[in-house]
């Protein structure tokens, strides 16, 4: 598939940010660093393009073309910082409370990357079961702004941090899928099965590995299939798979994605993993080098490139222009829309998911969101 030349040398720049690599960039004559940095910012992977640029090994780029890139990045690396230190001290006060909770995405994830405070961050999400979800929410709610409160969710602002207390990860894809997780969040929880990282003096505890890999997984094909996938997401899964390479259960992974019926997009993915974003091969469990699966790959390819991390490319100018209801009668052709896309990739699953979709869309129109 042919790409124009900012879009070829953002992905090689990517690569190299991504796994330490060399690369040469006169090859793409004609490249303009400001539209390869428009390209970064809608993947929220500019830090990642940014440690690329150290790897360029036949020229130099002119300082004024990068300074976006490195300013953008040193906020990010604080904003990180910042991050990390208001972690310590929410989950020092949560412990003190008698909150048992884990880091899921966003923090822990990071920590997979050779320079962890360059990848943009998000929101804080923490997983815990019932008992304890309950009394985090007792706990935060004085402190609390911004609340909104649903069954198996619990989102504020603390100060300027977004906070989200889950009690599970569904997919709301389908019931598959969520029996599964709720198996692994048991084995996680209640079985102990975690690691840990040490940010600054605090435990901050995580899934284990073999678990983590599928919430990451589904969590990112549940923004796929819901429209709003970025590189950023992908790239945590890489990094995941890449830094625990020699500790995944392979088998286990294997029959995990057959019990959810997940193993074409499993596959599909790897090939663009392999593909697109260099993850050596060898690295990437079940990795399937068929033809098959790399086509697959480009259409998935064109489908993160138009949307954006988290559809930050879609035109969403409606929702100031139009009153609720059109608003979602837009949304629902956005994402009916996206199924008849992902169809062509994945034809059974979209069939499969789109009743789950569609009575979850009601049910968010009905609560007003």
């Amino acid at each position: 598939m042919r790409q124009d030349v900012n879009t070829s040398a953002f992905f090689a720049l990517l690569r190299a940010g991504l796994w330490q690599k060399e690369v040469r960039i006169l090859p793409f004559e004609g490249m303009d660093f400001a539209k390869v940095y428009k390209i970064a910012d809608q993947q929220s992977v500019v830090g990642i393009v940014a440690a690329g640029l150290e790897y360029i090994t036949d020229t130099k780029p002119v300082k004024r073309e990068i300074i976006p890139f490195i300013s953008r990045t040193l906020k990010t690396e604080e904003r990180n910082t910042e991050m990390n230190r208001f972690l310590c001290s929410l989950l020092r006060k949560l412990r003190n409370a008698d909150v048992y909770t884990l880091l899921v995405k966003g923090q822990g994830i990071a920590q997979c990357y050779e320079r962890p405070l360059w990848r943009a961050c998000g929101d804080v999400d923490l997983l815990l079961d019932a008992e304890n979800f309950e009394k985090a929410k007792a706990f935060l709610l004085p402190y609390a702004t911004n609340v909104k409160l649903e069954n198996a969710a619990f989102e504020c602002f603390l100060g300027p941090w977004k906070l989200e207390l889950h009690r599970n990860l569904h997919s709301r894809l389908s019931s598959r899928m969520d029996n599964l997780i709720d198996e692994i969040q048991n084995d996680t929880i209640a079985g102990g099965n975690v690691r840990v990282w040490q940010n600054g003096e605090t435990d901050v505890y995580l899934p284990g590995v073999d678990n983590d890999i599928v919430f990451i997984f589904t969590h990112f094909l549940k923004h796929f299939y819901k429209g709003g996938l970025g590189l950023r997401q992908i790239c945590d899964w890489c990094r995941l798979l890449w830094t625990y390479r020699e500790k995944i259960d392979v088998e286990l992974l294997a029959k995990r994605l057959r019990e959810m019926r997940l193993m074409s997009e499993w596959k599909a993915f790897a090939a663009y993993a392999v593909d697109f974003l260099g993850m050596p091969a060898d690295a990437m469990p079940l990795y399937d080098a068929s033809s098959c699966w790399s086509r697959k790959a480009r259409r998935i390819h064109r489908f993160i490139l138009k949307v954006g991390n988290f559809g930050h490319n879609r035109d969403m100018s409606y929702f100031e222009k139009y009153p609720f209801i059109i608003r979602k009668i837009i949304s629902l052709g956005q994402r009916l829309g996206d199924l008849c896309r992902h169809a062509l990739i994945f034809p059974l699953d979209s069939m499969r998911f789109l009743p789950s979709i569609l009575f979850n869309g009601l049910k968010a129109a009905a609560r007003g969101e």
